[in-house]
């Protein structure tokens, strides 16, 4: 999960080439930049997007759905990192149906606000900013987030642009890259492929409830792209992932991408990392295209 050293690792960084700084940002325009950073699908097809309503066991909760204008596709249910539903991710969402498939963008804090949550331009460095998401990042229990991904994929399962005879798939990005091993073993019947982006940090913990252990729950294979400081600070967590899938019989791709940091994926981060970003973006469409063909 992001914390205050995420944020000073981000500001030593914005002198790599790769990176992106928050002037150059409010430069090109945030619309145009995104456009730029995110990978564009081949042969992109046409799709449809709206802001649609899930009706959930505890409130309703407002998301971006995305799908290809014609036909059934896999769903993929998408978790957005720990400041939420936001224009970033909605574009990430819509390169991915693009590319073949209904995404679901959730906002993991319906209970508490609409989305956005907070300004998308606010920082970790913004007072209170960092506090305020904490706490709401800190009432999605294990038992909230496995009620909320049976809905979101029950939702999903009803949509004509989603093909139920086809596995689906979730990522995952900061906390959220714990979110997806809660999905995958919440409705493993459905769940055929996992993809956490630099969530890693938070995937084991000392307690009973650690989300690693979660793993043999499901069957559904993994990516794990993980942050090279998140690495550094922990270099066990890896091990332990990449020991608890190979114990399930689980294929899982576990890589350090070199010169990244926590947050390297997104493209609204000012340590974006474009080259490694579009190499697990690759990755990601390898493991989906296999796993829900």
């Amino acid at each position: 999960m992001c914390d205050e050293l995420t944020e000073k690792d981000a500001e030593r960084f914005l002198a790599n080439r790769d990176a992106i700084n928050r002037r150059d940002f409010g430069k090109l325009g945030a619309a145009a930049l995104l456009t730029a950073m995110v990978p564009k699908a081949a042969f992109a097809g046409a799709v449809t997007e709206t802001t649609v309503q899930v009706t959930m066991p505890d409130g309703i909760s407002d998301c971006y759905f995305v799908h290809p204008s014609s036909g059934k596709h896999p769903g993929v249910l998408m978790w957005p990192d720990i400041k939420g539903l936001r224009p970033v991710y909605q574009t990430v969402a819509k390169q991915l149906a693009e590319a073949g498939y209904s995404v679901l963008l959730v906002n993991p804090y319906y209970r508490d606000a609409k989305a956005p949550v907070v300004d998308p331009s606010a920082s970790f460095s913004d007072d209170g900013i960092l506090d305020y998401l904490r706490d709401l990042a800190w009432k999605l229990t294990h038992e909230v987030v496995t009620s909320d991904a049976k809905a979101y994929i029950n939702f999903l399962d009803q949509q004509a642009s989603v093909d139920p005879e086809r596995k689906i798939g979730t990522m995952g990005y900061c906390m959220a890259g714990e979110l997806v091993v809660l999905t995958a073993a919440a409705v493993p019947h459905r769940v055929g492929a996992v993809a956490s982006f630099h969530g890693s940090r938070s995937m084991v913990t000392k307690g009973p409830n650690s989300p690693h252990l979660l793993i043999s729950k499901s069957s559904a294979p993994a990516l794990h792209a993980v942050a090279e400081n998140d690495d550094e600070r922990s270099p066990e967590t890896k091990e332990i992932i990449r020991a608890a899938y190979k114990a399930a019989g689980i294929p899982a791709e576990i890589e350090v991408y070199k010169d990244t940091l926590h947050g390297w994926c997104t493209p609204d981060f000012h340590g974006y990392h474009k080259k490694q970003a579009a190499k697990a973006w690759t990755r990601l469409l390898h493991l989906f295209g296999n796993a829900l063909a």
